[in-house]
């Protein structure tokens, strides 16, 4: 049966979509985005380390690896803007693949493709899917999205079923953080970022979920992630809400 696409909008805050603003706020707090992220990985780079490495500036103390995760989060945040500005980013597994070849370089198996074999989730019984199948589901889960009437569902929906499926050999929860927040920025809405200090519940919420396969806890969870002054800055009066 064919999915009658919708116009998703924000049902919760009733946030109305501003492109230049989203899109502004979350480029002002991509070096938090990235510390976060790095720390969630067991990195630990403090904030103005990260703000000096996405500077184009060496930091001591640090393995060279572990420097080169951090830029290259820094690097996929900013294809993703550039992406967003041009009207270029497109839900699909050639965008998702060419993400994955920056945010992931050198650190998975493989970057830039869909695992050729098959993963396992550590703490879990559950098992992703045969890699035969990737392409399949990445366009189920594509063509799925049309159904969702709230943005923040469907960008979440994303990111879980990114994490579940896992489409690459690694770097697979941050790809699907990555493209959530394409979702969101993509249609004027703010950004969504995991502080590392909720990584013990974000952990154990994933566990459940990869179990159970139930969506709302981590839905409530990563809504609650959502940045209160963020939410109040797009509900004041808007002095222009087009893309620009």
């Amino acid at each position: 049966m064919k999915l009658e696409k919708m116009i998703p909008t924000d049902k919760k805050w009733k946030m109305k979509p501003d492109f230049g603003k989203a899109l502004m706020l979350a480029q002002r707090e991509v070096a938090v985005f990235v510390c976060d992220a790095v720390n969630l990985e067991g990195i630990a780079m403090t904030l103005p380390e990260v703000q000096t490495l996405l500077d184009g500036i060496t930091v001591g103390g640090h393995k060279v690896n572990d420097q080169q995760i951090t830029i290259n989060q820094g690097k996929a945040w900013n294809y993703l803007f550039s992406s967003i500005k041009k009207d270029s980013f497109i839900l699909n597994a050639g965008y998702a693949c060419e993400l994955h070849s920056i945010a992931a370089k050198e650190e998975a198996l493989e970057w830039g493709v869909f695992r050729s074999g098959g993963v396992n989730i550590g703490g879990t019984e559950y098992t992703p899917p045969s890699y035969e199948r990737l392409p399949e589901l990445f366009e189920k889960m594509s063509n799925k999205t049309q159904s969702f009437n709230d943005i923040y569902d469907k960008a979440i929906y994303v990111f879980l079923e990114m994490s579940k499926n896992q489409f690459f050999y690694d770097v697979n929860k941050r790809m699907g953080r990555f493209i959530m927040n394409g979702i969101l920025l993509n249609e004027g809405y703010p950004a969504i970022n995991l502080p590392a200090k909720r990584q013990l519940e974000f952990n154990q919420l994933m566990l459940d979920f990869y179990n159970s396969g139930e969506m709302k806890p981590m839905n409530v969870f990563m809504r609650s992630c959502l940045d209160h002054n963020v939410i109040k800055i797009m509900l004041e009066d808007r002095t222009h809400s087009l893309k620009m």
